[in-house]
């Protein structure tokens, strides 16, 4: 192979990488959007809205249990201190004949001349026992002298009277505890008769 030869095709090798560095290379092609995104999208915003409707509705219930749970909490301690109010109302109302008992015996010794030691215990065993009536809630009701009230008072007679009923004697005390009944006051009550209340007033005879 002769010398000529052999420099003419390095020359041309030479000249073929040259022209090669000389060229630009090619942009870079993005990469192809994946086929059906947007329907993805799509449905992972139906699937973020029905999950945020879920959340909104089990807080809503979250919230109502919540206030059920406070009311029942209230409702139950409300019953509660009622039962513990009212919880020893049998054995009171059992106890109150024993009074009455007492009392009378009391008036029957003030009664009787030379008792005097009698009374005296009479009078505390009678104190000891309001006393502790008192202490549980125990009242007794206002009959005397009082317009006639049937939420308290039982009438167990009547007598004649000019205005309107009024009781006018005490058969037996009645008594209250926490403001509920806890036995009326049989009394004897006055009521105007028919010819009383068809009769005019005084102001109107002036009139």
């Amino acid at each position: 192979m002769s010398l000529p030869f052999v420099l003419s095709s390095a020359m041309d090798t030479y000249e073929q990488i040259e022209a090669t560095r000389g060229e630009s290379p090619s942009p870079a092609t993005p990469p192809a959007a994946p086929e059906g995104a947007p329907d993805a999208l799509a449905a992972k915003s139906q699937e973020l809205a029905a999950k945020s409707q879920e959340f909104d509705r089990l807080q809503d219930r979250y919230l109502r249990l919540q206030a059920e749970l406070e009311n029942f909490k209230k409702r139950t301690a409300r019953e509660k201190a009622e039962f513990l109010k009212f919880a020893n109302e049998g054995l009171l109302l059992d106890f109150l004949p024993v009074l009455d008992g007492l009392e009378r015996a009391l008036r029957s010794a003030r009664a009787t001349t030379g008792s005097d030691s009698l009374i005296e215990g009479l009078e505390m065993i009678v104190r000891l026992f309001r006393n502790s009536l008192d202490k549980a809630g125990v009242k007794a009701v206002e009959a005397l002298g009082q317009p006639f009230d049937p939420t308290v008072h039982q009438a167990v007679a009547m007598e004649e009277g000019d205005g309107d009923p009024v009781v006018v004697e005490e058969v037996q005390k009645g008594y209250c505890i926490e403001g509920r009944v806890l036995r009326p006051a049989m009394v004897k009550v006055s009521r105007a008769t028919a010819a009383a209340a068809d009769s005019p007033s005084s102001e109107d005879r002036r009139a």
